[in-house]
């Protein structure tokens, strides 16, 4: 198993919105013997393939109970995921992006057409306001953000099919599934109650892609893959999402491989270890687990019900200084070194203007983040500093060098159980997720779906 750390902005890139997701892909198992596994279907033992098919074909387009899926609504909705993802893929991974598309565009016409059996439609104003929520997310106008679409290979009317085919599920959700779903008083005073038992426990928020290898031959290739997509994530070429949607092979896929928060004893023994030893931000695997193999992501970690020092609201001034185009390295050198000369002389907050004027610095302030808001590395030294002190210099030649003077500390509260409430919404909502997903498989097993 490797632990490795990758930057937190590259795996939690998705542009600041709830759209522009796709669906999971599982990847076809081969039985390597003439057994036959217990899938509850007549397959005889020693079977004979009539007919030649090359099951790495797929056709470009559908057509889904008489809802035409074409091959530029692909190309769309794939520079639309490309753009919010800003994913750098190769030839091949492109391939699988675009079945990935394919089968999310297919889900979203079911879902359009499961909520016309009710009557329900999104109104046109509803999908403007959706629209200029979603270009505001790209610092667009409504009005530029069509052409700026469009420049990326997009459209508007890709997101808008987005838009409707999300809107239009969750009101049939809300209409035919949550008015059946009941926690009782005695399951949350149940849940509320172990929760008071673990307080202080560790929890942590992971994300997972699992690929199984039921055969010794399966190993290596599943092993090639994994360790691939970690470099390819710590290279910043795609987030942990993509590769979670596109290569697990679990029911997380869809979510981008999402466990939420969960504690050590939740976990298989293989899994809660490498937990444990993980840091906020850090990789791990490939890890052994269920005749398969698992990789983390250490999303957050915190103790349960008791207050997490990484939340706490800081006031922070940031002095920083820029390396003017054609700057040499030898130039930067002098130039970082200066300033870190300035920087160890500040005392306090009421200096860091003077510092500033004496080198040419730049002073910003922000009384709004949390610890956990920042880079792992500043972390974990802001958690441990006392107002007044500065962290020591940082950067990159092509954004110049930085340092967080700490200026004031709002301590984090905690210690509180959430309200019956809030676990009672908690717990509906999951059972809306469950519901919903086996509404969605029956529509796919139901459904007539062409390819052209």
């Amino acid at each position: 198993m490797t632990i490795i750390s990758t930057s937190s902005r590259t795996l939690r890139a998705l542009a600041g919105t709830a759209l522009l997701t796709v669906a999971s892909v599982t990847l076809a198992q081969t039985v390597p013997d003439s057994s036959v596994p217990q899938t509850g279907l007549n397959i005889p033992e020693n079977l004979q393939i009539f007919g030649k098919v090359d099951p790495n074909v797929r056709k470009p387009t559908a057509i889904v109970n008489g809802t035409v899926i074409t091959g530029t609504d692909v190309d769309q909705r794939m520079a639309l995921i490309i753009l919010a993802n800003q994913f750098k893929l190769k030839p091949e991974e492109e391939q699988q992006l675009r079945l990935t598309v394919l089968r999310g565009l297919i889900d979203e016409a079911l879902q359009i057409q499961q909520a016309k059996t009710e009557d329900i439609t999104v109104k046109p104003e509803e999908l403007d306001q959706a629209y200029a929520k979603v270009a505001e997310n790209f610092q667009k106008t409504p009005a530029e953000f069509g052409p700026f679409l469009r420049s990326v290979g997009s459209s508007s009317r890709s997101v808008r099919k987005q838009i409707e085919g999300e809107l239009a599920w969750q009101r049939y959700l809300r209409r035919r599934v949550e008015p059946s779903v009941n926690v009782s008083d005695d399951e949350v005073q149940k849940i509320l109650a172990a929760m008071n038992a673990s307080k202080g426990t560790p929890e942590f928020h992971l994300r997972e892609i699992y690929m199984s290898a039921p055969t010794p031959d399966r190993v290596p290739a599943v092993m090639a893959a994994m360790r691939q997509a970690m470099e390819d994530m710590k290279a910043g070429k795609a987030p942990f999402e993509y590769y979670a949607r596109t290569l697990s092979e679990t029911t997380t896929a869809p979510s981008g491989g999402e466990l939420g928060w969960v504690r050590g004893a939740a976990l298989p023994t293989e899994l809660a270890t490498a937990a444990n030893e993980m840091q906020v931000g850090q990789l791990a695997g490939p890890i052994e687990n269920s005749n398969g193999f698992s990789i983390l992501y250490m999303v957050d970690k915190r103790k349960v019900l008791e207050a997490d020092p990484r939340s706490a609201k800081l006031s922070l001034k940031q002095i920083k200084i820029a390396f003017p185009a054609g700057t040499t390295q030898a130039q930067a050198q002098v130039r970082a070194a200066e300033f870190a000369t300035t920087v160890k002389s500040i005392n306090g907050c009421g200096s860091v203007a003077k510092a500033a004027a004496d080198i040419g610095a730049e002073v910003v302030d922000n009384d709004q983040l949390t610890i956990r808001d920042l880079p792992t590395a500043l972390q974990d030294m802001l958690v441990n500093m006392q107002i007044g002190q500065a962290t020591p210099p940082f950067g990159s030649p092509a954004e110049g060098v930085s340092a967080l003077v700490l200026c004031g500390r709002d301590e984090a509260q905690g210690g509180n159980l959430p309200s019956a409430g809030q676990v009672q919404n908690q717990v509906e909502q999951q059972r809306v997720n469950l519901r919903a997903a086996k509404i969605l498989r029956d529509l796919r097993r139901d459904a007539i779906i062409e390819y052209r």
